[in-house]
């Protein structure tokens, strides 16, 4: 896939992913029009076919890719589909003034003055109760419902020098000009194009910035765009492995709640990648232990680009500048190790791939990774990588268009290679 064509399909998939339910449907789209299968965990696996999927929660996924020629060993990326935002408290609906509001908590680590003024719209999944039954319905309101808005210069003089917001008290949004609370029902249901006779039951609904990704500088290299993290590795991610020929099994994940530890049932912590790598080793008689010893994961997760007014913030030597190429991560908290890295490095080397080594600066901690939490419980060759970003957690974050298509080209070459280990030597075929 040529750079363009790959970047015009990651911003036709970022608006659609407006948070981690609806990205999942996105991603089953995708694989459901490539004809993958659907798995569920609730059923016996007596039969794999070699393209499927399957879903945890509505929130995180994996593919899988099982090639014509018998392999011991599985190829993983890992991303997540997870990002900051707002999420909606049960019984929010509230009345200050004439403003109908809603309350909210927070959703991850957010840039709070980055989502001030901000137009939002409102996604995730809802429960409603058919007869006896209930289902479930990812929904997306798709257009403006609310904003939340600062307080002007003139009635906060402080707002240039001290600007301390409070999460309960300053990032309460406001939906609508009313004096009746119920006005909310008819709002909720008009969000989602519900029937008036359908029974609502609890719900997980996310405020997120709907502001379309756009493309400017002066070849189109900057990209600003809400979800940056972590939407661009989920998209390079997936394509790479749809438009792979893989030598050994081939795993795709997208965990939900990154954002928040990973401590859910869905999440990297879990044990969703491990019970899906079980079942399919025991169908294709594969010895798990000696499979896993020699496999490979690559996790995926953006870091921070040196910022243009801040170079302070940056690590002395190994820098992150935007338009560099992807980044292979290398921090206290991450899982990247000499030998997977130098594999890598020369899969780059041969194919002339942009890559740049990235570390932080010490006296600013970094976040856990992906493969990191994975690795209690699958225990492989890992390695951190992803792209370079300004402002991470805002509404809306900025990276280059060549670093996620360099992303895009190792993750693909990644699953098209096989690592060969005999012994303590290791090869690329």
């Amino acid at each position: 896939m040529q750079k363009k064509d790959f970047i015009n399909n990651l911003l036709s998939f970022i608006p659609k992913a407006s948070c981690a339910f609806t990205g999942i449907k996105e991603i089953e789209t995708i694989l459901k029009e490539q004809n993958f299968s659907l798995l569920t965990e609730q059923e016996k696996w007596e039969n794999i076919p070699p393209t499927f999927y399957v879903k945890r929660n509505d929130s995180s996924i994996i593919a899988v890719k099982i090639p014509k020629e018998k392999s011991n060993a599985f190829h993983i990326i890992t991303t997540h589909i997870d990002t900051p935002s707002l999420e909606l408290k049960p019984n929010g609906v509230y009345l200050n003034q004439n403003y109908l509001g809603y309350n909210i908590m927070p959703y991850g680590g957010l840039l709070n003055y980055g989502w001030l003024d901000k137009n939002l719209s409102i996604a995730g999944r809802i429960c409603l109760k058919k007869k006896n039954n209930w289902e479930t319905r990812i929904v997306d309101a798709q257009k403006t419902v609310a904003v939340i808005p600062s307080v002007a210069i003139h009635q906060n003089d402080m707002a240039n020098s001290k600007l301390d917001l409070n999460m309960q008290v300053d990032l309460q949004p406001i939906f609508a000009l009313t004096n009746d609370e119920k006005t909310w029902d008819s709002l909720y249901k008009n969000f989602f194009n519900l029937k008036k006779e359908e029974e609502l039951g609890d719900f997980e609904l996310f405020l997120y910035d709907n502001s379309l990704p756009t493309l400017f500088g002066f070849q189109e290299e900057l990209l600003i765009s809400p979800r940056i993290d972590n939407l661009t590795s989920v998209y390079s991610g997936l394509t790479a492995f749809l438009n792979s020929k893989p030598k050994n099994i081939a795993v795709f994940v997208a965990f939900n709640s990154e954002e928040i530890g990973s401590l859910t049932k869905e999440g990297a912590e879990s044990s969703f990648l491990l019970d899906t790598l079980k079942r399919i080793a025991s169908f294709l008689n594969l010895d798990i232990t000696s499979t896993l010893a020699q496999s490979f994961i690559i996790s995926a997760d953006n870091t921070h680009a040196i910022h243009p007014n801040h170079p302070e913030y940056a690590d002395k030597t190994s820098i992150g500048k935007m338009g560099e190429g992807f980044a292979i991560i290398k921090e206290v908290t991450s899982v990247t190790d000499a030998i997977f890295s130098s594999l890598l490095k020369d899969i780059c080397h041969q194919e002339k791939i942009k890559f740049q080594n990235v570390t932080a600066k010490n006296d600013l901690a970094g976040g856990s990774t992906l493969s990191g939490l994975s690795l209690r419980h699958v225990s492989v060759s890992s390695i951190d990588v992803g792209i370079v970003e300004l402002a991470m957690h805002s509404s809306k974050e900025v990276c280059a268009t060549k670093d996620i298509y360099a992303l895009y080209q190792i993750m693909k070459s990644f699953y098209n290679h096989n690592f060969i280990i005999k012994k303590e030597t290791y090869h690329i075929d």
